[in-house]
């Protein structure tokens, strides 16, 4: 059975000041819950942000998380950049230490004096790892990232431990007719007119946004080459290494994955059902969870 107590005199007073601070408390869990929940400013952080100095040009980059063995993240070219992994970084920084590297000329990165090439962005990025960590690391790389990663991996196969490619192609024979089609009607102006609001975001962010369509070209004109990376250079790869494409990717259709898995000495393949280039914005948790599983393995 139940008594109700009822408060009389100096008690009801506690009872009162109780109240009013649960009331204040409801009135404003939305508000705290909304804070609590806003995405942080990834690519553009300042409590996570760094710059190194690599040759000509500063090279800026985020670190997240601590613990385990280091994750290495390359972004895609042109509309990638470090933000594009929020939701990764915000997943695997739970348990291991995350460096997301902006690659020269995107973002906060610097574009430098020399012309563009994967070597280069490999060459930035190692001096990035190995400035900020002297351990083997996990190296993920999405598109353009994924091509770099490859000559990482095929370079320096003393520093890492695992590698996840995703949507990387050997060049220009793994894209779709379609796909070549449109590169070579592309204009470095297209994107300006095309995207307004995303170029004057990215001009917020470069050191020198009057550099935009310098950049651009010099960009569009690397990923030009109709051989990045050749398939001596995937044989070359020893490390344990997930390939990821979504089954839909006109630069990276899946007969051509599969080839590239077959060169592979320690190769694993994760096709993302019903997606196209950017399976991390198709589905997301799929691909998080295929990138988890592979690199929380001990063994091949």
């Amino acid at each position: 059975m139940h008594r109700t107590h009822l408060l009389r005199g100096p008690d009801i007073e506690p009872y009162r000041t109780a109240c009013r601070r649960l009331l204040f408390a409801i009135a404003f869990l939305p508000c705290f819950l909304q804070a609590q929940e806003k995405p942080l400013p990834y690519g553009a952080n300042p409590s996570a942000g760094h710059y190194l100095q690599v040759a000509d040009a500063r090279i800026y980059y985020e670190t997240y998380g601590s613990g385990g063995t280091p994750l290495v993240l390359l972004h895609g070219g042109l509309y990638g950049y470090i933000e594009e992994f929020g939701d990764l970084i915000q997943e695997t920084s739970r348990h291991r230490r995350v460096i997301a590297i902006a690659t020269r000329g995107h973002g906060k990165s610097e574009i430098g004096t020399q012309p563009f090439s994967y070597t280069l962005f490999a060459s930035d990025a190692l001096a990035v790892i190995r400035h900020e960590t002297s351990e083997k690391i996990d190296l993920l790389g999405f598109s353009d990232g994924a091509i770099t990663s490859y000559l990482l991996a095929s370079e320096h196969p003393e520093m890492l431990r695992r590698l996840v490619a995703i949507g990387g192609p050997r060049g220009h024979q793994d894209w779709t007719e379609e796909a070549i089609v449109e590169f070579r009607k592309f204009q470095p102006s297209d994107v300006e007119k095309n995207s307004p609001q995303f170029v004057a975001d990215r001009k917020k962010l470069m050191p020198a946004p009057e550099r935009w369509e310098e950049f651009v070209t010099q960009l569009t004109k690397m990923e030009g080459g109709p051989v990045l990376v050749t398939d001596q250079q995937i044989r070359s790869i020893q490390t344990p290494t997930l390939l990821i494409a979504g089954d839909r990717d006109p630069y990276n259709r899946t007969e051509k994955m599969v080839e590239i898995y077959r060169l592979l000495p320690q190769g694993q393949l994760a096709l993302i059902p019903g997606c196209g280039h950017v399976v991390l914005d198709c589905k997301p948790q799929l691909t998080i969870e295929a990138v988890a599983g592979f690199l929380d393995k001990t063994g091949p």
